[in-house]
Parts: C-alpha cells; sequence; structure tokens
C-alpha cells in the first residue's frame, strides 16, 4: 500500500506492475474496499500496470473532512485523476463498480480526454431514489456502519456466491463495519443527487457496460437505460452474479475487462 496527499486528506492507493504497460484504474463498489479486485490481479497484472483505491472513510483512506458538507461526483473523479498522475499516466483505462461506475460516468462526461477506456459495472445513470438515499444516509448516522452492515450487505452477493463462500457475508460486514459512518452517509447523499441521462452522449469513449442477473441494487434494466444514455452496446448480462461481479466471478469478469481493453 501506498498513501497520497490530497485536498487535505490522505488517500490509501495500491500501484502494481510494470510501469511501461498501459495504466488501469479501478474503484470499489460504496461500503467495500479496493481488496475487492483482488482475485482479478493475477490476471490483469500480465497486460496492464494496475491503480486501486480506498474511496473517502474506507478502507485506509481517510474520512471525508473538507469545510463542504458534501462530496461530489468531482471530488471523486478528481481522486482518480490525482492517483494517475502519481503513477505518471496522463491517459488510463477506466473500470468501476456501483459508484466507482459513477465516478466513471463523471471521469466520461468531464474528462474523456483522460480515458483511453471506461467500463462500468453494477451502476446507472441514476442509482434509486433521492428519498431512499436520504433514509440510508440518516439510518447510518443514527445506527452506525457496523449495524447496517448486517442488512446490506447480503443485498451484495447472488445467491450462487453465498453458497459457494458460506463465510463471504460476515466477512464483507466486518470490513463495512470498519468504515467512517459520516463519509459513507455523505456518498449515500452525494448518489441521491446523481443523474447522468443527459451528461454522457457523445463522448469519444470506448465504453463497455456490464451487470448481473441477480443484481437487486443496480439490475439489468439500469444498465440498459445507461446504454442509451451513452449510447453504447447492450450491456453484458452475467448469469446468477449479483452486485459485485470481481468478487462473484472475477476469472469470467477479467476476460471481459481484457478483451474489452485490448
Amino acid at each position: 500500500m501506498a498513501f497520497l496527499k490530497h485536498n487535505g486528506r490522505t488517500i490509501c492507493y495500491r500501484l502494481l506492475g510494470d510501469a511501461e504497460k498501459p495504466l488501469l484504474v479501478l474503484a470499489h463498489p460504496l461500503g467495500m474496499t479496493q481488496g475487492v479486485w483482488d482475485d482479478m490481479l493475477p490476471m490483469l497484472l500480465p497486460r496492464f500496470r494496475v491503480l486501486t483505491w480506498d474511496l473517502p472513510g474506507h478502507g485506509a483512506s481517510s474520512a471525508w473532512n473538507p469545510i463542504s458538507d458534501a462530496i461530489q461526483p468531482e471530488d471523486l473523479a478528481g481522486e482518480a485523476l490525482a492517483l494517475a498522475e502519481q503513477a505518471g499516466a496522463r491517459a488510463f483505462h477506466f473500470a468501476g463498480t456501483s459508484i466507482g461506475g459513477v465516478i466513471g460516468q463523471q471521469l466520461v462526461s468531464q474528462h474523456a480526454e483522460r480515458l483511453i477506456s471506461a467500463t462500468l459495472t453494477n451502476t446507472g445513470a441514476v442509482i434509486g431514489t433521492p428519498e431512499a438515499w436520504q433514509q440510508r444516509s440518516a439510518n447510518v448516522l443514527e445506527q452506525g456502519l457496523a449495524a447496517m452492515a448486517m442488512d446490506i450487505v447480503p443485498r451484495w452477493f447472488g445467491p450462487a456466491a453465498c453458497e459457494q463462500q458460506p463465510a463471504l457475508l460476515d466477512g464483507w460486514r466486518v470490513i463495512m463495519g470498519r468504515g467512517d459512518d459520516r463519509s459513507y452517509a455523505l456518498l449515500c447523499e452525494m448518489l441521491g443527487r446523481c443523474n447522468f441521462r443527459e451528461a454522457l452522449a457523445g463522448r469519444d469513449v470506448p465504453v463497455l457496460l456490464i451487470g448481473g442477473s441477480d443484481d437487486v441494487a443496480t439490475p439489468p434494466a439500469a444498465l440498459q437505460e445507461l446504454a442509451g444514455a451513452i449510447g453504447t452496446a447492450d450491456p453484458v448480462i452475467l448469469e446468477n452474479i449479483g452486485h459485485v461481479p470481481s468478487v462473484e466471478c472475477p476469472v469470467q469478469f477479467a476476460d471481459l475487462l481484457i478483451r474489452h481493453l485490448s
């Protein structure tokens, strides 16, 4: 792991692989950490230099502490750009899941010239409703992430993954419960404000969309709507997969990603 000071906060990141290879930046889902990409690294590193990082208040990154009591998509895209610059890359491939896909949409809409390609998984131009995200934010601040994780984590994974990995839910409940409540709540509020329906058309970035047939958070219909907003091909929907394909089917996801980036 390494650390970068950015806008008064410390970001925890990993930069792995040969500096001569193209850079691939990976953004994790809300409530998780950069560890979601670990099972894909053996397949990615022979072809790419890989950069992963923890979002505010997640993993080993500092909690959100600026004066502004809000987080904007521009702030998270700014972290990705700062980390790419730290790696010495002007242009890079990007892949993000869930809120990581929202970061990707912000990059496509405002920084297309920095992207070689974008892969957006289990996300949407709009995710959920503002009311639902506000309620989750309030619940987290009242109850804490450790308590909320009991109900949220089971929504991340399809039945097949839970059956194959009996300790999967308990492990990710522990990880989510260690996050910063306020940072998570502010990210919920950000997601309630995000709407990229009119911001993505005409951007000159090759985009691959991936979803899961068993994803209850961002179902296939959300990916289909996003495809229409971007003007790109229909999403690839992975059967019997939930919200986190990098954990549930890392080999299949890595194969799709490598083919798109090639």
